[in-house]
């Protein structure tokens, strides 16, 4: 177990330097950040002692060698734009994003797995019909298009919910939340069912197929020659061995919501790190995009490593295959 934990950390380590890298190599193409900071008024030697201050005139390797170094104490410079810490930034407009992919999760998972289970159970019914009949919309629909509908008919049309925004947040020390407001959660429903949609729909395709692949097992057929009840069979022995690889797919959607929580958040001008980090490409802020592109990516190794840790310990064939003597080299 150790040895598969220092395994999955070392990867994780290169992963990072990785995306750092390229993170980095790709913003020194965007744009000039000095023309954004200062006037039309300004001299070449205000420019250069400007450029020279946060230090754009080293050369690049050296550049990010410093970078890399002040990262792994957490410091990610000052923004271009702001003239503010790039770490207290992030941690002001991380809560709103971190909700938006909480909440989205728990939606996709809470209405995706029952209707994967059903339509599973049931494929020849008229609403499992139905229900991957909606399936296609949600896979085929623009996560744009769905909000800018959702906006629409709720906002516009009747209403109901605020277009844009966070609404009313409780701070709690550094963290501020919207799960203590009436107005955050008005403001939260349209952002999390835009962000939600796709992976609902996936979560339920996903589940439908690993329960109709593990119910024509034998030790299904099995189950039900010893005469067990079909609530016994479906969700006691084939609905447990469908969320193990349910598991794995369902960990990393929560990466990709965080990662792709971008659209949403500009349809919605949800205050989180997304939108920030379009503000940031149109300046041209080289810190802002690169610190928000690596802890994109070390959400992605965290939740990773812990898919990796559950899926090791749900499924025991890994276990036997990593025991002493198992014949692995």
């Amino acid at each position: 177990m150790l040895a598969f934990i220092a395994q999955r950390v070392v990867q994780s380590i290169i992963v990072m330097l990785v995306v750092a890298l390229v993170a980095f190599s790709l913003f020194q193409f965007v744009g000039d950040p000095i023309n954004g900071m200062v006037g039309q008024d300004t001299t070449l030697l205000d420019r250069e002692a400007l450029r020279h201050s946060l230090g754009l005139d080293a050369p690049v390797p050296l550049q990010f060698i410093r970078w890399v170094g002040r990262a792994v104490q957490g410091e990610f410079g000052l923004s271009y734009q702001l003239a503010r810490p790039v770490g207290q930034l992030i941690l002001e407009k991380m809560p709103a994003t971190l909700e938006l992919a909480l909440t989205a999760a728990v939606l996709a998972l809470a209405i995706g797995v029952p209707m994967g289970v059903y339509t599973g159970l049931r494929r020849d019914s008229w609403l499992s019909r139905i229900f991957l009949a909606g399936s296609l919309i949600g896979v085929s629909l623009p996560t744009f298009l769905i909000g800018i509908l959702l906006i629409l008919v709720f906002a516009v049309w009747l209403r109901w919910l605020p277009s844009f925004g966070r609404g009313g947040v409780v701070q709690l020390g550094w963290w501020s939340t919207g799960f203590l407001t009436l107005d955050g959660w008005r403001a939260l429903i349209m952002p999390a069912i835009t962000l939600a949609l796709y992976q609902l729909t996936l979560t339920m395709r996903l589940v439908r197929a690993e329960m109709l692949e593990v119910l024509r097992t034998d030790y299904i057929k099995f189950a039900r020659a010893r005469g067990l009840t079909n609530r016994a069979v479906n969700f006691g022995h084939a609905l447990r061995n469908t969320l193990v690889p349910v598991v794995t797919v369902v960990g990393l959607q929560l990466g990709q919501l965080i990662a792709f929580a971008i659209i949403t958040e500009t349809v919605f001008q949800w205050p989180g790190m997304g939108l920030m980090f379009i503000q940031a490409v149109a300046f041209a802020d080289i810190p802002v995009m690169s610190a928000y592109l690596v802890l994109v990516a070390l959400f992605f190794v965290i939740i990773n490593l812990v898919v990796d840790l559950l899926y090791y310990v749900i499924d025991p064939r890994l276990r036997v295959g990593r025991a002493p003597g198992s014949g692995h080299g």
